[in-house]
């Protein structure tokens, strides 16, 4: 029994860089995402199958981006209140966050509309591979983090130093 339990506290911190890891690094293979816990209309549900399905888009409501307060400042939030996040390793419309990625940071989808303090000229989508429709902003593909709990949390900024918050004017937050 004892050993079982020395085995365990060897793998989990393994386990846990490992998840980690693909946050940072891309990987080849699509996957639909979880929703972060409460924001379940905001997109798809996790899918058990290996194949790929399109992620359903998030309602009217929760595409309404806006502006809010939060302890990094004036941020992008969902219609909800929820964190959006940009990754740096991804280029304009373009996505590189697949795979076990998508797990850790589902992607808001669906074309975004403006809310408070957002500037209607920086809204944008496109199609990904898995022909789904991603929200962007400035041009930065939008995503949650899946340790986001509730509206205001921002415990995805600055993960492996390539995950931030966005301001106003859809630059990064790198606080």
């Amino acid at each position: 029994m004892l050993t079982r339990s020395r085995i365990a506290l060897a793998v989990a911190p393994a386990f846990c860089l490992a998840l980690l890891s693909a946050c940072a690094a891309p990987s080849s293979a699509p996957a639909s995402a979880p929703a972060p816990a409460t924001s379940a209309a905001s997109s798809a549900p996790a899918s058990s199958s290996a194949s790929a399905s399109v992620p359903a888009a998030a309602d009217a409501a929760t595409l309404a981006l806006k502006m809010a307060d939060s302890k990094l400042g004036s941020i992008l939030v969902d219609g909800k209140g929820m964190t959006l996040y940009m990754f740096t390793k991804d280029s304009a419309n373009t996505s590189a966050c697949t795979g076990g990625c998508l797990v850790a940071w589902p992607p808001l989808i669906g074309k975004p509309t403006m809310g408070a303090g957002v500037d209607d000229s920086k809204l944008g989508s496109f199609t990904r591979a898995d022909g789904s429709t991603q929200a962007t902003y400035n041009g930065w593909p939008l995503y949650y983090w899946k340790d986001d709990a509730k509206a205001g949390d921002v415990t995805g900024q600055n993960v492996n130093a390539v995950w931030f918050v966005l301001d106003a004017d859809g630059d990064p937050v790198k606080k």
